[in-house]
Protein backbone atom coordinates (compact mmCIF):
# COMPACT_ATOMS: atom_id res chain seq x y z
CA UNK A 1 0.00 0.00 0.00
CA UNK A 2 3.00 2.30 -0.39
CA UNK A 3 1.26 4.43 -3.04
CA UNK A 4 -1.96 4.85 -1.06
CA UNK A 5 -2.94 8.46 -0.46
CA UNK A 6 -4.85 8.72 2.82
CA UNK A 7 -7.95 10.89 3.06
CA UNK A 8 -6.63 12.23 6.34
CA UNK A 9 -3.00 12.96 5.50
CA UNK A 10 -1.42 14.18 2.24
CA UNK A 11 2.07 15.33 1.36
CA UNK A 12 1.01 18.95 1.10
CA UNK A 13 2.38 21.48 3.59
CA UNK A 14 -1.18 22.35 4.58
CA UNK A 15 -1.35 18.98 6.32
CA UNK A 16 1.65 19.60 8.56
CA UNK A 17 -0.56 20.26 11.64
CA UNK A 18 -2.41 17.00 10.98
CA UNK A 19 0.85 15.07 10.94
CA UNK A 20 2.07 16.82 14.05
CA UNK A 21 -1.02 15.67 15.92
CA UNK A 22 -0.66 12.11 14.65
CA UNK A 23 3.00 11.92 15.69
CA UNK A 24 1.80 12.38 19.26
CA UNK A 25 -0.17 9.11 19.00
CA UNK A 26 2.67 7.10 17.51
CA UNK A 27 2.91 7.87 13.80
CA UNK A 28 6.37 7.80 12.23
CA UNK A 29 7.47 9.32 8.93
CA UNK A 30 6.70 6.17 6.93
CA UNK A 31 3.25 5.82 8.47
CA UNK A 32 1.88 8.89 6.75
CA UNK A 33 1.74 6.98 3.46
CA UNK A 34 -0.47 4.27 4.95
CA UNK A 35 -4.27 4.10 5.09
CA UNK A 36 -5.77 5.19 8.41
CA UNK A 37 -8.54 2.86 9.53
CA UNK A 38 -10.90 3.37 12.45
CA UNK A 39 -11.64 0.59 14.90
CA UNK A 40 -15.07 1.37 16.36
CA UNK A 41 -14.94 -0.49 19.66
CA UNK A 42 -18.19 -1.14 21.52
CA UNK A 43 -16.42 -2.57 24.58
CA UNK A 44 -18.33 -2.15 27.82
CA UNK A 45 -18.89 -3.99 31.06
CA UNK A 46 -22.54 -2.91 31.32
CA UNK A 47 -23.49 -6.11 29.49
CA UNK A 48 -21.89 -9.53 28.99
CA UNK A 49 -22.57 -9.08 25.26
CA UNK A 50 -19.77 -6.51 25.03
CA UNK A 51 -17.46 -7.56 27.86
CA UNK A 52 -15.07 -9.39 25.53
CA UNK A 53 -14.87 -6.80 22.75
CA UNK A 54 -11.71 -5.04 23.90
CA UNK A 55 -9.68 -8.20 23.38
CA UNK A 56 -11.12 -8.61 19.88
CA UNK A 57 -10.39 -4.98 19.04
CA UNK A 58 -6.82 -5.52 20.24
CA UNK A 59 -6.38 -8.51 17.95
CA UNK A 60 -7.78 -6.50 15.05
CA UNK A 61 -5.44 -3.58 15.76
CA UNK A 62 -2.40 -5.86 15.70
CA UNK A 63 -3.49 -7.46 12.43
CA UNK A 64 -4.15 -4.07 10.82
CA UNK A 65 -0.67 -2.87 11.71
CA UNK A 66 0.84 -6.06 10.32
CA UNK A 67 -1.13 -5.51 7.09
CA UNK A 68 0.36 -2.04 6.61
CA UNK A 69 -2.57 -0.04 7.95
CA UNK A 70 -2.58 2.54 10.74
CA UNK A 71 -5.46 1.71 13.13
CA UNK A 72 -7.08 4.41 15.21
CA UNK A 73 -9.31 3.11 18.01
CA UNK A 74 -12.37 4.96 19.23
CA UNK A 75 -15.25 3.96 21.47
CA UNK A 76 -18.94 3.80 20.82
CA UNK A 77 -21.76 3.12 23.24
CA UNK A 78 -23.94 0.17 24.07
CA UNK A 79 -26.86 -0.45 26.38
CA UNK A 80 -27.90 -3.83 27.74
CA UNK A 81 -31.33 -4.72 26.44
CA UNK A 82 -31.55 -7.63 28.86
CA UNK A 83 -30.85 -5.43 31.89
CA UNK A 84 -33.11 -2.57 30.79
CA UNK A 85 -35.94 -4.91 29.73
CA UNK A 86 -39.24 -4.20 31.45
CA UNK A 87 -38.08 -0.81 32.75
CA UNK A 88 -38.15 2.80 31.57
CA UNK A 89 -34.56 2.23 30.49
CA UNK A 90 -35.72 0.10 27.56
CA UNK A 91 -36.92 3.31 25.92
CA UNK A 92 -33.27 4.03 25.18
CA UNK A 93 -32.57 0.71 23.46
CA UNK A 94 -33.69 1.53 19.92
CA UNK A 95 -32.49 5.10 20.42
CA UNK A 96 -29.01 3.67 21.00
CA UNK A 97 -29.03 2.28 17.45
CA UNK A 98 -29.15 5.85 16.14
CA UNK A 99 -26.55 7.09 18.64
CA UNK A 100 -24.15 4.30 17.60
CA UNK A 101 -24.66 5.04 13.91
CA UNK A 102 -24.22 8.77 14.42
CA UNK A 103 -21.09 8.34 16.56
CA UNK A 104 -19.31 6.06 14.07
CA UNK A 105 -20.24 8.33 11.16
CA UNK A 106 -19.07 11.38 13.10
CA UNK A 107 -15.62 10.05 13.95
CA UNK A 108 -14.94 8.53 10.54
CA UNK A 109 -15.97 11.67 8.69
CA UNK A 110 -14.36 14.14 11.08
CA UNK A 111 -11.03 12.31 10.90
CA UNK A 112 -11.32 11.47 7.16
CA UNK A 113 -10.66 7.79 7.86
CA UNK A 114 -10.01 5.43 4.97
CA UNK A 115 -11.95 2.50 6.38
CA UNK A 116 -13.63 1.22 9.50
CA UNK A 117 -13.72 -2.05 11.42
CA UNK A 118 -16.69 -2.10 13.78
CA UNK A 119 -16.72 -4.45 16.78
CA UNK A 120 -20.11 -4.96 18.43
CA UNK A 121 -22.06 -7.29 20.67
CA UNK A 122 -25.48 -6.34 22.06
CA UNK A 123 -28.54 -6.05 19.85
CA UNK A 124 -28.31 -2.46 18.57
CA UNK A 125 -24.54 -2.57 17.95
CA UNK A 126 -25.00 -4.48 14.71
CA UNK A 127 -27.65 -2.36 12.96
CA UNK A 128 -26.14 0.83 14.37
CA UNK A 129 -22.75 -0.01 12.90
CA UNK A 130 -24.29 -1.14 9.62
CA UNK A 131 -26.29 2.07 9.23
CA UNK A 132 -23.08 4.05 9.70
CA UNK A 133 -21.17 1.82 7.29
CA UNK A 134 -23.87 2.28 4.66
CA UNK A 135 -23.88 6.05 5.12
CA UNK A 136 -20.09 6.38 5.03
CA UNK A 137 -19.44 4.08 2.07
CA UNK A 138 -15.78 3.62 2.93
CA UNK A 139 -14.27 0.10 3.07
CA UNK A 140 -15.64 -1.64 6.15
CA UNK A 141 -16.06 -4.94 7.93
CA UNK A 142 -18.14 -5.92 10.94
CA UNK A 143 -16.75 -8.10 13.73
CA UNK A 144 -19.39 -9.70 15.95
CA UNK A 145 -18.39 -10.15 19.58
CA UNK A 146 -19.82 -13.67 19.63
CA UNK A 147 -22.56 -15.60 21.34
CA UNK A 148 -22.71 -16.59 24.99
CA UNK A 149 -22.51 -20.28 25.82
CA UNK A 150 -25.67 -21.88 27.16
CA UNK A 151 -26.31 -22.23 30.85
CA UNK A 152 -27.56 -25.56 32.20
CA UNK A 153 -30.05 -26.56 34.88
CA UNK A 154 -31.85 -29.85 35.37
CA UNK A 155 -30.56 -31.11 32.04
CA UNK A 156 -31.90 -28.15 30.02
CA UNK A 157 -30.05 -25.42 28.14
CA UNK A 158 -30.69 -21.96 29.56
CA UNK A 159 -30.56 -18.48 28.07
CA UNK A 160 -31.48 -15.10 29.52
CA UNK A 161 -35.04 -15.64 28.26
CA UNK A 162 -35.23 -18.65 30.59
CA UNK A 163 -35.01 -16.21 33.49
CA UNK A 164 -37.88 -14.06 32.16
CA UNK A 165 -40.06 -17.12 31.61
CA UNK A 166 -39.17 -18.45 35.06
CA UNK A 167 -40.63 -15.28 36.60
CA UNK A 168 -43.96 -15.98 34.88
CA UNK A 169 -43.87 -19.62 36.00
CA UNK A 170 -43.12 -18.65 39.60
CA UNK A 171 -45.90 -16.05 39.70
CA UNK A 172 -48.33 -18.58 38.26
CA UNK A 173 -47.38 -21.09 40.96
CA UNK A 174 -45.75 -23.43 38.46
CA UNK A 175 -42.16 -23.09 39.76
CA UNK A 176 -40.60 -23.10 43.21
CA UNK A 177 -38.62 -20.09 44.39
CA UNK A 178 -35.49 -22.22 44.79
CA UNK A 179 -35.68 -23.23 41.12
CA UNK A 180 -36.27 -19.62 40.08
CA UNK A 181 -33.06 -18.62 41.87
CA UNK A 182 -31.08 -21.44 40.26
CA UNK A 183 -32.26 -20.43 36.78
CA UNK A 184 -31.15 -16.86 37.51
CA UNK A 185 -27.73 -18.05 38.71
CA UNK A 186 -27.08 -20.27 35.71
CA UNK A 187 -28.75 -18.56 32.74
CA UNK A 188 -25.79 -16.38 31.71
CA UNK A 189 -22.51 -18.20 32.44
CA UNK A 190 -20.05 -15.79 30.78
CA UNK A 191 -19.33 -13.24 28.08
CA UNK A 192 -21.24 -13.05 24.83
CA UNK A 193 -24.60 -12.06 23.39
CA UNK A 194 -27.85 -13.86 24.22
CA UNK A 195 -27.50 -17.46 23.11
CA UNK A 196 -30.69 -18.26 21.19
CA UNK A 197 -31.65 -16.97 17.77
CA UNK A 198 -32.54 -13.67 19.38
CA UNK A 199 -31.83 -10.24 17.90
CA UNK A 200 -28.02 -10.19 18.27
CA UNK A 201 -27.50 -13.58 16.65
CA UNK A 202 -30.19 -12.83 14.06
CA UNK A 203 -28.47 -9.64 12.97
CA UNK A 204 -25.01 -11.21 12.99
CA UNK A 205 -26.38 -13.95 10.71
CA UNK A 206 -27.94 -11.32 8.43
CA UNK A 207 -24.67 -9.37 8.19
CA UNK A 208 -22.79 -12.56 7.31
CA UNK A 209 -25.40 -13.27 4.62
CA UNK A 210 -24.98 -9.74 3.26
CA UNK A 211 -21.23 -10.26 2.96
CA UNK A 212 -19.94 -7.65 5.41
CA UNK A 213 -18.58 -10.13 7.94
CA UNK A 214 -16.56 -13.29 7.49
CA UNK A 215 -17.98 -16.80 7.01
CA UNK A 216 -18.77 -18.64 10.26
CA UNK A 217 -18.10 -15.52 12.36
CA UNK A 218 -21.74 -14.95 13.33
CA UNK A 219 -22.16 -18.11 15.40
CA UNK A 220 -18.79 -18.36 17.16
CA UNK A 221 -18.76 -18.32 20.96
CA UNK A 222 -17.41 -15.10 22.43
CA UNK A 223 -14.95 -16.85 24.70
CA UNK A 224 -13.44 -19.24 22.12
CA UNK A 225 -10.06 -18.63 20.50
CA UNK A 226 -11.52 -18.92 16.99
CA UNK A 227 -13.46 -15.71 17.63
CA UNK A 228 -10.22 -13.78 18.29
CA UNK A 229 -8.63 -15.37 15.23
CA UNK A 230 -11.65 -14.34 13.15
CA UNK A 231 -11.26 -10.74 14.37
CA UNK A 232 -7.64 -10.74 13.18
CA UNK A 233 -8.61 -12.24 9.84
CA UNK A 234 -11.37 -9.64 9.47
CA UNK A 235 -8.72 -6.93 9.87
CA UNK A 236 -6.61 -8.48 7.12
CA UNK A 237 -9.63 -8.63 4.81
CA UNK A 238 -10.41 -4.98 5.54
CA UNK A 239 -6.86 -3.93 4.69
CA UNK A 240 -7.23 -5.66 1.32
CA UNK A 241 -10.64 -4.06 0.80
CA UNK A 242 -9.06 -0.63 1.38
CA UNK A 243 -6.35 -1.41 -1.17
CA UNK A 244 -8.90 -2.64 -3.73
CA UNK A 245 -11.54 -0.03 -2.77
CA UNK A 246 -14.30 -2.55 -2.22
CA UNK A 247 -17.03 -0.28 -0.88
CA UNK A 248 -20.05 -1.13 1.27
CA UNK A 249 -22.58 0.00 -1.31
CA UNK A 250 -20.95 -2.40 -3.80
CA UNK A 251 -21.92 -5.13 -1.30
CA UNK A 252 -25.17 -3.80 0.20
CA UNK A 253 -27.23 -4.21 -2.94
CA UNK A 254 -30.85 -5.25 -3.34
CA UNK A 255 -29.62 -8.83 -3.81
CA UNK A 256 -27.73 -8.68 -0.51
CA UNK A 257 -30.83 -7.57 1.38
CA UNK A 258 -32.92 -10.29 -0.20
CA UNK A 259 -30.27 -12.82 0.87
CA UNK A 260 -30.34 -11.44 4.40
CA UNK A 261 -34.14 -11.68 4.63
CA UNK A 262 -34.06 -15.27 3.38
CA UNK A 263 -31.50 -16.24 6.02
CA UNK A 264 -33.47 -14.50 8.79
CA UNK A 265 -36.46 -16.62 7.79
CA UNK A 266 -34.44 -19.82 7.53
CA UNK A 267 -32.85 -19.49 10.99
CA UNK A 268 -36.11 -18.43 12.69
CA UNK A 269 -34.80 -14.96 13.51
CA UNK A 270 -36.10 -11.98 15.45
CA UNK A 271 -38.86 -9.60 14.42
CA UNK A 272 -36.35 -6.82 15.05
CA UNK A 273 -34.56 -7.84 11.86
CA UNK A 274 -37.45 -6.34 9.89
CA UNK A 275 -37.01 -2.96 11.55
CA UNK A 276 -33.21 -3.00 11.27
CA UNK A 277 -32.93 -4.21 7.69
CA UNK A 278 -35.38 -1.52 6.57
CA UNK A 279 -33.20 1.09 8.31
CA UNK A 280 -29.92 -0.24 6.89
CA UNK A 281 -31.41 -0.39 3.40
CA UNK A 282 -32.52 3.22 3.69
CA UNK A 283 -28.99 4.27 4.64
CA UNK A 284 -27.60 2.24 1.73
CA UNK A 285 -30.15 3.86 -0.62
CA UNK A 286 -31.64 0.48 -1.53
CA UNK A 287 -35.44 0.33 -1.96
CA UNK A 288 -36.89 -2.12 0.57
CA UNK A 289 -40.41 -2.36 1.99
CA UNK A 290 -42.43 -4.51 4.36
CA UNK A 291 -44.05 -6.30 1.44
CA UNK A 292 -40.62 -7.58 0.36
CA UNK A 293 -40.34 -9.50 3.62
CA UNK A 294 -43.70 -11.14 3.03
CA UNK A 295 -42.77 -12.18 -0.51
CA UNK A 296 -39.52 -13.81 0.64
CA UNK A 297 -41.22 -15.40 3.67
CA UNK A 298 -43.69 -17.19 1.44
CA UNK A 299 -40.94 -19.04 -0.45
CA UNK A 300 -38.40 -19.63 2.33
CA UNK A 301 -38.68 -22.52 4.81
CA UNK A 302 -37.51 -22.35 8.43
CA UNK A 303 -34.59 -24.79 8.47
CA UNK A 304 -33.20 -24.28 11.99
CA UNK A 305 -34.69 -25.57 15.24
CA UNK A 306 -33.45 -22.77 17.48
CA UNK A 307 -34.60 -21.05 20.63
CA UNK A 308 -36.79 -19.25 21.58
CA UNK A 309 -39.43 -21.57 20.09
CA UNK A 310 -37.04 -24.39 19.20
CA UNK A 311 -34.59 -26.60 21.07
CA UNK A 312 -31.09 -25.40 20.26
CA UNK A 313 -28.80 -22.39 20.76
CA UNK A 314 -26.36 -20.55 18.50
CA UNK A 315 -23.32 -22.60 19.53
CA UNK A 316 -25.23 -25.72 18.42
CA UNK A 317 -25.85 -24.03 15.06
CA UNK A 318 -22.13 -23.32 14.79
CA UNK A 319 -21.25 -26.95 15.44
CA UNK A 320 -23.77 -28.05 12.80
CA UNK A 321 -22.17 -25.92 10.07
CA UNK A 322 -23.14 -22.38 10.99
CA UNK A 323 -24.68 -19.79 8.74
CA UNK A 324 -22.63 -20.96 5.69
CA UNK A 325 -24.46 -24.29 5.78
CA UNK A 326 -27.81 -22.51 5.90
CA UNK A 327 -26.73 -20.23 3.07
CA UNK A 328 -25.54 -23.10 0.89
CA UNK A 329 -28.74 -25.08 1.41
CA UNK A 330 -30.79 -22.06 0.36
CA UNK A 331 -28.47 -21.36 -2.57
CA UNK A 332 -28.68 -24.97 -3.78
CA UNK A 333 -32.46 -24.61 -3.98
CA UNK A 334 -32.48 -21.28 -5.80
CA UNK A 335 -33.40 -19.07 -2.85
CA UNK A 336 -30.27 -16.89 -2.73
CA UNK A 337 -28.37 -14.65 -5.14
CA UNK A 338 -25.02 -16.40 -5.46
CA UNK A 339 -23.50 -13.56 -7.48
CA UNK A 340 -23.76 -11.07 -4.60
CA UNK A 341 -20.36 -9.59 -3.67
CA UNK A 342 -18.76 -10.04 -0.24
CA UNK A 343 -16.12 -8.01 1.58
CA UNK A 344 -13.50 -10.63 0.65
CA UNK A 345 -13.91 -9.69 -3.00
CA UNK A 346 -15.47 -13.08 -3.74
CA UNK A 347 -19.07 -13.71 -4.62
CA UNK A 348 -21.28 -15.52 -2.14
CA UNK A 349 -21.25 -18.57 -4.38
CA UNK A 350 -17.44 -18.59 -4.37
CA UNK A 351 -17.33 -18.24 -0.58
CA UNK A 352 -19.63 -21.26 -0.22
CA UNK A 353 -17.97 -23.43 -2.86
CA UNK A 354 -16.70 -26.07 -0.39
CA UNK A 355 -19.85 -26.18 1.76
CA UNK A 356 -22.13 -29.19 1.08
CA UNK A 357 -25.56 -28.56 -0.40
CA UNK A 358 -27.35 -30.23 2.51
CA UNK A 359 -26.58 -30.32 6.24
CA UNK A 360 -24.82 -33.38 7.57
CA UNK A 361 -26.80 -36.27 8.93
CA UNK A 362 -26.91 -37.09 12.61
CA UNK A 363 -27.85 -33.61 13.82
CA UNK A 364 -31.22 -31.86 14.09
CA UNK A 365 -30.17 -28.22 14.42
CA UNK A 366 -30.22 -27.54 10.66
CA UNK A 367 -32.89 -29.56 8.88
CA UNK A 368 -32.53 -30.76 5.29
CA UNK A 369 -34.45 -28.68 2.78
CA UNK A 370 -37.04 -31.40 2.27
CA UNK A 371 -37.79 -31.69 5.99
CA UNK A 372 -37.95 -28.13 7.36
CA UNK A 373 -39.17 -27.02 10.76
CA UNK A 374 -41.83 -24.96 8.94
CA UNK A 375 -42.58 -24.92 5.22
CA UNK A 376 -42.69 -21.12 5.14
CA UNK A 377 -40.96 -18.30 6.99
CA UNK A 378 -42.08 -17.40 10.49
CA UNK A 379 -42.19 -13.58 10.25
CA UNK A 380 -45.48 -12.59 8.64
CA UNK A 381 -46.52 -9.07 7.66
CA UNK A 382 -50.12 -8.48 8.71
CA UNK A 383 -52.27 -5.62 7.45
CA UNK A 384 -55.87 -4.63 8.00
CA UNK A 385 -57.97 -1.88 9.51
CA UNK A 386 -55.98 -2.11 12.77
CA UNK A 387 -52.61 -1.80 10.96
CA UNK A 388 -53.04 -0.01 7.60
CA UNK A 389 -49.26 0.44 7.19
CA UNK A 390 -48.55 -3.07 8.38
CA UNK A 391 -47.38 -5.02 11.40
CA UNK A 392 -45.04 -7.94 12.01
CA UNK A 393 -46.14 -11.24 13.56
CA UNK A 394 -43.78 -13.96 14.76
CA UNK A 395 -45.75 -17.14 14.19
CA UNK A 396 -43.18 -19.82 15.01
CA UNK A 397 -44.16 -22.25 17.73
CA UNK A 398 -47.87 -21.33 17.74
CA UNK A 399 -50.50 -24.07 17.64
CA UNK A 400 -53.14 -21.93 15.96
CA UNK A 401 -52.60 -19.11 13.50
CA UNK A 402 -56.02 -17.52 13.89
CA UNK A 403 -57.52 -16.14 17.06
CA UNK A 404 -60.53 -13.89 17.63
CA UNK A 405 -60.95 -12.51 21.11
CA UNK A 406 -61.95 -9.60 23.28
CA UNK A 407 -59.52 -6.73 23.56
CA UNK A 408 -57.80 -6.11 26.87
CA UNK A 409 -56.40 -2.61 26.42
CA UNK A 410 -53.29 -1.26 28.19
CA UNK A 411 -51.60 2.08 27.62
CA UNK A 412 -48.22 0.85 28.85
CA UNK A 413 -46.15 -2.31 29.16
CA UNK A 414 -46.20 -2.09 32.96
CA UNK A 415 -50.00 -2.08 33.14
CA UNK A 416 -50.20 -5.19 30.98
CA UNK A 417 -47.50 -7.04 32.92
CA UNK A 418 -49.28 -6.27 36.18
CA UNK A 419 -52.50 -7.79 34.81
CA UNK A 420 -50.70 -10.95 33.66
CA UNK A 421 -48.83 -11.49 36.91
CA UNK A 422 -52.04 -10.74 38.85
CA UNK A 423 -53.92 -13.53 37.07
CA UNK A 424 -56.34 -11.16 35.30
CA UNK A 425 -55.78 -12.52 31.78
CA UNK A 426 -57.92 -15.37 30.47
CA UNK A 427 -57.60 -17.73 27.49
CA UNK A 428 -59.00 -16.11 24.35
CA UNK A 429 -58.04 -12.55 25.32
CA UNK A 430 -56.29 -10.27 22.83
CA UNK A 431 -53.95 -8.02 24.77
CA UNK A 432 -53.37 -4.58 23.23
CA UNK A 433 -50.35 -2.59 24.46
CA UNK A 434 -50.26 0.85 22.87
CA UNK A 435 -48.44 4.19 23.16
CA UNK A 436 -45.20 2.19 23.12
CA UNK A 437 -44.29 2.97 19.50
CA UNK A 438 -41.21 4.85 18.23
CA UNK A 439 -42.74 8.26 18.96
CA UNK A 440 -45.23 7.35 21.65
CA UNK A 441 -42.86 5.47 23.96
CA UNK A 442 -40.78 7.18 22.97
CA UNK A 443 -38.31 4.54 21.90
CA UNK A 444 -40.48 1.52 20.98
CA UNK A 445 -39.76 -0.72 23.95
CA UNK A 446 -39.56 -4.50 23.64
CA UNK A 447 -42.36 -6.44 25.31
CA UNK A 448 -40.31 -9.41 26.52
CA UNK A 449 -41.51 -9.17 30.11
CA UNK A 450 -45.23 -9.53 29.24
CA UNK A 451 -44.69 -12.21 26.58
CA UNK A 452 -42.39 -14.24 28.81
CA UNK A 453 -44.88 -13.93 31.66
CA UNK A 454 -47.59 -15.30 29.35
CA UNK A 455 -45.40 -18.26 28.41
CA UNK A 456 -44.50 -18.86 32.04
CA UNK A 457 -48.16 -18.74 33.04
CA UNK A 458 -49.06 -21.32 30.40
CA UNK A 459 -51.02 -18.84 28.26
CA UNK A 460 -48.65 -18.67 25.28
CA UNK A 461 -50.97 -20.59 22.97
CA UNK A 462 -54.21 -19.27 24.42
CA UNK A 463 -53.97 -15.49 23.98
CA UNK A 464 -52.67 -13.00 21.43
CA UNK A 465 -50.73 -9.81 22.08
CA UNK A 466 -50.81 -6.81 19.74
CA UNK A 467 -48.64 -3.71 20.17
CA UNK A 468 -47.16 -0.71 18.42
CA UNK A 469 -43.99 -1.51 20.37
CA UNK A 470 -41.41 -4.16 19.57
CA UNK A 471 -40.64 -7.67 20.72
CA UNK A 472 -37.39 -9.14 21.92
CA UNK A 473 -35.78 -11.78 19.75
CA UNK A 474 -36.56 -14.04 22.69
CA UNK A 475 -40.31 -13.64 22.21
CA UNK A 476 -42.52 -16.30 20.68
CA UNK A 477 -46.21 -17.11 20.61
CA UNK A 478 -49.13 -15.35 18.91
CA UNK A 479 -47.61 -11.88 19.06
CA UNK A 480 -47.97 -8.96 16.64
CA UNK A 481 -45.72 -5.91 16.91
CA UNK A 482 -44.71 -2.82 14.95
CA UNK A 483 -48.39 -1.93 14.44
CA UNK A 484 -48.40 1.15 12.22
CA UNK A 485 -49.46 3.88 12.30
CA UNK A 486 -48.76 3.88 16.03
CA UNK A 487 -51.21 5.10 18.66
CA UNK A 488 -49.33 8.31 19.42
CA UNK A 489 -49.94 9.66 15.92
CA UNK A 490 -53.59 8.62 15.89
CA UNK A 491 -53.30 5.17 14.35
CA UNK A 492 -56.35 2.91 14.63
CA UNK A 493 -54.77 1.08 17.57
CA UNK A 494 -55.43 4.27 19.60
CA UNK A 495 -59.17 3.80 19.04
CA UNK A 496 -59.51 0.27 20.44
CA UNK A 497 -61.74 -0.02 23.52
CA UNK A 498 -61.94 -2.72 26.16
CA UNK A 499 -64.03 -5.62 24.93
CA UNK A 500 -63.79 -4.90 21.18
CA UNK A 501 -63.38 -8.04 19.09
CA UNK A 502 -60.03 -8.38 17.32
CA UNK A 503 -58.95 -11.12 14.91
CA UNK A 504 -55.31 -12.00 14.47
CA UNK A 505 -55.11 -14.16 11.34
CA UNK A 506 -51.54 -15.08 10.43
CA UNK A 507 -52.69 -17.41 7.66
CA UNK A 508 -54.60 -14.66 5.86
CA UNK A 509 -52.06 -12.07 7.07
CA UNK A 510 -54.82 -9.84 8.46
CA UNK A 511 -55.21 -7.85 11.67
CA UNK A 512 -58.83 -6.83 12.03
CA UNK A 513 -60.70 -4.69 14.53
CA UNK A 514 -64.38 -5.66 14.36
CA UNK A 515 -65.83 -2.19 14.82
CA UNK A 516 -67.97 -0.40 12.25
CA UNK A 517 -66.39 2.45 10.31
CA UNK A 518 -68.93 4.91 11.65
CA UNK A 519 -68.13 4.03 15.23
CA UNK A 520 -64.41 4.34 14.53
CA UNK A 521 -65.04 7.78 13.02
CA UNK A 522 -66.92 8.80 16.17
CA UNK A 523 -64.05 7.61 18.36
CA UNK A 524 -61.50 9.38 16.18
CA UNK A 525 -63.35 12.66 16.52
CA UNK A 526 -63.00 12.38 20.28
CA UNK A 527 -59.39 11.21 20.32
CA UNK A 528 -56.68 13.60 21.51
CA UNK A 529 -52.92 13.12 21.30
CA UNK A 530 -51.37 12.04 24.59
CA UNK A 531 -49.60 14.70 26.65
CA UNK A 532 -45.89 15.26 26.10
CA UNK A 533 -43.58 12.79 27.85
CA UNK A 534 -42.71 13.54 31.43
CA UNK A 535 -39.16 14.35 30.35
CA UNK A 536 -39.59 16.85 27.54
CA UNK A 537 -35.86 17.33 26.87
CA UNK A 538 -32.83 15.21 26.12
CA UNK A 539 -32.27 12.42 23.67
CA UNK A 540 -35.74 10.87 23.97
CA UNK A 541 -37.40 14.16 23.06
CA UNK A 542 -35.09 14.62 20.07
CA UNK A 543 -35.78 11.07 18.98
CA UNK A 544 -39.56 11.50 19.26
CA UNK A 545 -39.42 14.62 17.06
CA UNK A 546 -37.36 12.94 14.33
CA UNK A 547 -38.33 9.28 14.22
CA UNK A 548 -40.29 7.81 11.34
CA UNK A 549 -42.93 5.10 11.38
CA UNK A 550 -41.83 1.57 12.23
CA UNK A 551 -43.06 0.59 8.76
CA UNK A 552 -40.10 2.59 7.43
CA UNK A 553 -37.58 1.24 9.95
CA UNK A 554 -38.04 3.87 12.68
CA UNK A 555 -35.20 5.93 11.21
CA UNK A 556 -34.23 9.43 12.30
CA UNK A 557 -32.32 10.57 9.19
CA UNK A 558 -35.38 11.33 7.12
CA UNK A 559 -33.32 12.82 4.30
CA UNK A 560 -31.42 9.59 3.65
Amino acid sequence: MSNFRSRAVTRGVERTPNRAMLRAVGFRDEDFEKPIVGVANGYSTVTPCNAGLDALAGRAVGALRAAGVMPQVFGTITVSDGISMGTEGMKYSLVSREVIADSIETVCQAQSLDGVLAVGGCDKNMPGAMIAIARLNIPAVFVYGGTIKAGRYRGEDLTVVSAFEAVGSFCAGRMKEADLLEVERRACPGAGSCGGMYTANTMSAAIEAMGLSLPYSSTMAAEDEEKAESAARSAEVLAEAVRRQILPRDILTRKAFENAIAVVMAVGGSTNAVLHLLAIARAARVPLALDDFEAIRARTPVLCDLKPSGRYVATDLHAAGGVPQVLKTLLAHGLLHGDALTVTGETLQEVLAEVPDEPRRGQEVIRPFGRPVYAEGHLAVLKGNLAPEGSVAKISGVKTRRLTGSARVFDSEEACLSAILGGAIRPGDVLVIRYEGPRGGPGMREMLAPTSALIGAGLGDAVALVTDGRFSGGTYGMVVGHVAPEAAVGGPVALVEEGDLITVDAGARRLTLHVEDGELARRRAGWRPPPAPRDSGGVLAKYARLVSSSSLGAVTDAGA
